[in-house]
């Protein structure tokens, strides 16, 4: 099936992201690998700003496995987008999110991704026996079937 734009209520939480004068290519739109950055960017910063992740000196680290992005819709500097993060997933170890980017005030995404991480112990890089607590509630806050 050919993937469609998602709507934005589809996403559990939000960050707004200001492009900047280098992220567009030669032919005159954000690049695409800009859009992975935003996809790292907009799942960290809320898990730190939740307070279960620390990427200095957490035991555990999320590891991107597996990532990728669909595009519907050229984005351009200068241009504020909003990133849409849905966990669509969460296993022993590991999770995967649905992540949506949106022109602002756009109802359809302009693209949209997933990102799986698998979160391993900082010191050995083994995967977890099991996700933190903490972690497992946060991420059920941004389920997509919440």
């Amino acid at each position: 099936m050919k993937p469609v734009p998602l709507d934005r209520d589809f996403f559990k939480a939000f960050r707004s992201i200001t492009t900047r004068w280098m992220d567009n290519d030669c032919y005159g739109h954000v690049n695409n690998v800009v859009y992975y950055s935003w996809f790292d960017t907009a799942v960290n910063t809320h898990l730190i700003e939740q307070g279960v992740l620390d990427p200095t000196n957490g035991s555990l680290v999320g590891f991107v496995v597996s990532s990728q992005c669909n595009y519907f819709s050229p984005i351009v500097y200068p241009q504020l987008v909003d990133v849409g993060i849905a966990v669509t997933k969460i296993g022993t170890s590991s999770v995967e999110y649905t992540i949506g980017i949106f022109s602002q005030n756009e109802l359809k995404s302009a693209a949209w991704g997933k990102l799986v991480h698998v979160y391993v112990d900082r010191v050995s890089n083994k995967p977890a026996l099991e996700l933190a607590k903490n972690l497992r509630n946060t991420l059920n806050l941004i389920h997509a079937t919440n």
